[in-house]
């Protein structure tokens, strides 16, 4: 009887035991649970984390998240409005915001992001295909850029550095515009669209090359506009000091001789003074400056043709009177020709040499 009775107990425990945990579950913080008998939800969600009863066995626990939820679109090719062909890399964020029509409607996660995938992605080509690619590219509008001050002399037609285009909307508003339409769509499934963002955007790989060989000829074109300028600059300052060093040469060649000029006017002017003292001075004058005059003449291998009559020929003729037995220049001077033959005075007898 007592084996009965214990047999009996230990059997209500297990059964009571398997009710207990088939009826009783624990929901997390991070999570929501819809409670499906027979498939379709009933009761209200349960939102509050802790432990819950269902009735086991019937109903069962579908868990989902509260948490904010990521969606990460794939790298799609798309073209602009002025057929540019760019590669859009887009990103999301999501939350369950009626978890019982998006578990009717989605049933999980994975349903969901293949949903947002394909409604996101509809509305960013739409969006791409209607705006030119500097709309996509541009924050806002109201952007300054910053630029160099070098740059600002650039002629319109070389470059376009340091100026930006005008544009009418930019990237924030197309991702506003994005999140806006197809946020009314998943709203439909439950889900709640919290922002939509531009990733990447890039040229397609096939005019990527041609793109990155413009961008290196305008540059080249600035960098040979730098060129240019600097070669004239150079020679301009080239050509000044030319000038100047020109000018000073000038300046210190009129200098010296005008130094040269005062120094032998002072010499000139001492030796005047020096010689002018007396007739012998001068005649001890006229013989250095002779003397001088002769060694300038005879100076090498050189042969001159001058008349008896030349005033070289004076301290030869005087150094030949001043010679024992030679006639002086007064003895052989022909007679003034201003006095009348008659009364001119017989020429003077040479002297007999002594025995």
């Amino acid at each position: 009887m007592n084996t009965m009775r214990s047999t009996l107990v230990f059997v209500i425990g297990v059964v009571v035991a398997v009710i207990l945990f088939a009826g009783v579950y624990t929901l997390r913080e991070t999570d929501q649970a819809i409670i499906t008998q027979f498939g379709r939800p009933v009761g209200a969600v349960v939102l509050d984390a802790g432990l819950h009863w269902k009735t086991p066995f019937i109903q069962t626990v579908n868990r989902l998240e509260k948490r904010v939820l990521e969606w990460d679109g794939p790298v799609t090719e798309m073209p602009t409005k002025d057929k540019t062909y760019i590669e859009v890399d887009t990103f999301a964020r999501w939350r369950i915001s009626d978890p019982t029509i998006f578990f009717v409607r989605m049933r999980d996660e994975r349903s969901a992001q293949s949903r947002i995938d394909d409604i996101i992605g509809s509305e960013v080509r739409t969006s791409v295909a209607r705006h030119e690619l500097i709309e996509i590219v541009r924050s806002d509008k109201a952007r300054e850029p910053l630029r160099d001050e070098d740059l600002k002399t650039l002629p319109s037609g070389i470059g376009s550095l340091g100026t930006l285009p005008p544009i009418q909307f930019g990237r924030l508003e197309l991702e506003k515009e994005i999140k806006r339409l197809a946020a009314d769509k998943l709203l439909d499934l439950g889900i709640e669209l919290m922002d939509v963002r531009f990733g990447r955007i890039n040229y397609n790989a096939q005019v990527l090359d041609r793109i990155y060989q413009r961008m290196i000829s305008e540059r080249l074109q600035i960098a040979q506009r730098f060129r240019s300028e600097g070669e004239g600059e150079a020679a301009r300052i080239l050509g000044k000091k030319q000038r100047d060093l020109a000018e000073i040469e000038s300046k210190a060649y009129r200098q010296v001789q005008q130094l040269q000029g005062e120094g032998d006017a002072e010499a000139t002017r001492i030796y005047a003074e020096a010689f002018n003292k007396d007739a012998q001075a001068v005649d001890f004058y006229g013989f250095l400056k002779t003397m001088e005059t002769y060694k300038t003449m005879f100076a090498g291998n050189s042969t001159l043709v001058l008349s008896t009559d030349s005033d070289l020929f004076r301290q030869l003729k005087m150094a030949q009177s001043s010679r024992p037995g030679s006639v002086t220049s007064s003895a052989i001077a022909p007679p003034p020709a201003n006095i009348p033959a008659e009364q001119q005075p017989p020429p003077p007898t040479p002297e007999a040499p002594a025995p």
